[in-house]
């Protein structure tokens, strides 16, 4: 039965191709196609999970093809199907065919009708790439393309200034989680020095065998998967990010941050429990952090003016007795609360405008003064209210101690002159260059401390880009030389064969060349890219702004490029006791996607700077 397991991969993916070949303007075919998939993929998976219990219900596990292998090294694809995938996806096609059937009267006659279902299929095919998958480098496939897919859609209306903007900052927190699985990914690679599948850490003392002498390392390896899994179910302290993420088409806010996407941490838990069931410390962790999500979050809800905020803040609420469950063992309880939790903010989320419409009709209509309640507050009382109010601050928290130091650092490299500082980057790059090809008449003691200097140089040129404020063409070329001195910093780790730092440098190579070409496109309409205000360039250079999109992506090191495959390849070669260049590469790899994705939203998206475009209220 494991060889029909890639079907429902495959088949999203169909539909997504399908649809790209679709005019803009037929709405009709492009929902049918969108229908057709889900209900199919419905129908299929059904069909599939009754033969599957009558069968026993075993889990099923398939190694699909392998990407990249060597001595040390698997990039596979694989496949993985037990109770956890089929409550997942048999609840995440009935919501997406819901979904989709409301959609396609609610986008009805939207500039972006194609956009929307383009990326709902391609979100479909990503959801069922993490719920499917056997590995994690299976996993991360779908989680990046996740991220990527609400980016799009919560910037969906990009002629306004808020989705845009909510669109950057919630990229931004997402890339903190993809970090944070990149590391849980190289710790593992130390502890088990293979790449293991989800079915090998379900057996029978398979952790428990690693677990003398490697027990600080996997328990940083529940941090990071905690901190990951907290990330993308918004919780504390990172939960001010889903109410943001609303600001998109209703029917996208509830199967992302309603029922499904949001609750991708909880199987991320569920999914890795085995690796982490035997350390006391990540379960009292993960229960603090349910725990106080739980009482923050509907504190939050039951005072929030509006219905979007009040719904999402209750979601998390719920999600975070989740996380004390599967902490607690009761994973079959979480997976019933997580069906009843998806079902019910889903109907909440759509049904939230027709609501909302009739209470302002019955207001209007039927308006009955009422007394105001005479009811005494305690102090407590007014401060939580405040508190609740405001979000308990955490945007200001998470930008004044996440965002605002490294933001100050790349602003105090803007005072070396610019000619210097281009001078003293080529001289320095070039150095290293030749220092590496003279790697074996150097001395042991300067080889050493060469990762470390090229990796802070190359963290350095990111911090750079990302508090860039001029030109945009500058930023994006800071990023590529950023990628060049990671290569350089981590190729004198030993021997690193030449052809794995090639698959990692032949995407950038690809993405700047492209990248660089379509700035300079843009660049000469009217000579103006600075990424101090938005341009809304996609309103008349639609082709171009999907060129600089990719671009972006690709240098990012999405799935579709070789560059992802190299990032992974590169952080096998970084030691266990080599903390500082894990430190700084991983910090290059987090600002690396925000900026390269804020280059393309100050640019395409936005407001349009010409008048004769409509413009949107900022609080629109």
């Amino acid at each position: 039965m494991q060889q029909f397991l890639q079907v429902f991969i495959a088949l999203p993916l169909l539909g997504f191709v399908l649809s790209l070949f679709v005019p803009r303007k037929k709405e009709r075919p492009l929902s049918w196609i969108a229908m057709g998939t889900v209900g199919a993929h419905l129908i299929l998976l059904t069909a599939f999970i009754s033969a599957w219990l009558i069968r026993g219900g075993d889990a099923l596990d398939i190694k699909q093809f392998i990407v990249y292998e060597s001595p040390s090294f698997e990039f596979a694809i694989d496949f993985y199907f037990d109770r956890i995938t089929a409550v997942y996806s048999w609840v995440g096609d009935v919501i997406m065919l819901l979904v989709v059937l409301f959609s396609r009267f609610y986008m009805h006659r939207e500039a972006g009708f194609k956009r929307f279902f383009n990326n709902i299929l391609i979100f479909f095919a990503a959801y069922h790439c993490i719920i499917f998958s056997g590995n994690f480098e299976t996993f991360f496939v779908g989680w990046e393309l996740l991220g990527i897919c609400s980016f799009l859609l919560i910037g969906f209306y990009r002629d306004r200034y808020l989705p845009v903007k909510n669109a950057l900052k919630v990229i931004s927190i997402y890339r903190l989680g993809d970090i944070c699985l990149i590391i849980a990914l190289w710790l593992c690679h130390h502890i088990f020095h293979a790449n293991i599948t989800f079915s090998q850490l379900n057996l029978p003392g398979f952790v428990q065998e690693y677990l003398p002498g490697n027990g600080t390392m996997i328990l940083l390896v529940g941090i990071m998967l905690l901190v990951g899994a907290a990330v993308k179910s918004g919780q504390f302290p990172f939960s001010s990010w889903v109410p943001r993420a609303m600001e998109g088409p209703t029917s996208s806010s509830a199967v992302f941050y309603g029922s499904l996407s949001v609750h991708i941490g909880v199987f991320l838990l569920l999914r890795t429990y085995p690796l982490w069931q035997d350390v006391t410390a990540i379960k009292i962790m993960v229960i603090v952090v349910g725990a106080v999500t739980a009482l923050v979050a509907t504190a939050i809800a039951r005072v929030q003016p509006t219905v979007k905020t009040q719904i999402a803040y209750s979601s998390l609420a719920q999600i975070g007795l989740m996380f004390i469950e599967v902490a607690l063992g009761w994973h079959i309880l979480a997976l019933i609360h997580f069906s009843a939790n998806a079902f019910l903010r889903t109907y909440q989320l759509l049904v939230s405008p027709s609501v909302l419409s009739y209470l302002i009709h019955d207001m209007f209509f039927s308006f009955t003064p009422g007394q105001a309640a005479k009811k005494k507050q305690s102090k407590l009382g007014n401060s939580l209210y405040m508190l609740g109010i405001k979000e308990w601050n955490l945007d200001f928290f998470q930008y004044r101690f996440l965002w605002s130091p490294f933001k100050w650092l790349g602003k105090q490299l803007n005072r070396v002159p610019a000619g210097i500082a281009v001078t003293g980057v080529v001289i320095v790059l070039i150095a290293g260059i030749v220092m590496f090809a003279m790697k074996e008449e150097l001395p042991a003691e300067v080889i050493t401390y060469m990762p470390i200097v090229f990796a802070g140089i190359g963290c350095l040129l990111v911090l750079r880009a990302f508090a860039e404020r001029g030109s945009a063409l500058r930023a994006f070329i800071l990023v590529a030389v950023a990628q060049c001195f990671i290569t350089l910093s981590i190729s004198f780790n030993g021997d690193v064969p030449p052809h794995q730092i090639l698959i990692f440098l032949s995407g950038i190579a690809v993405a700047a060349i492209t990248g660089v070409v379509g700035l300079n496109r843009i660049k000469r309409i009217d000579n103006d890219i600075s990424l101090n205000n938005f341009h809304g360039y996609a309103y008349e250079q639609p082709r171009w702004a999907v060129v600089v999109l990719i671009s972006c992506l690709a240098m990012a090191g999405l799935p579709f490029t070789p560059t992802f495959l190299g990032i992974d390849l590169l952080f096998t070669h970084i030691h266990a006791n080599q903390l500082a260049v894990v430190i700084f590469t991983s910090i290059s790899f987090l600002f690396i996607e925000i900026c390269l994705l804020r280059i393309y939203s100050r640019i395409f998206l936005g407001q349009h700077k010409k008048p004769y475009h409509p413009i949107a209220y900022k609080s629109s």
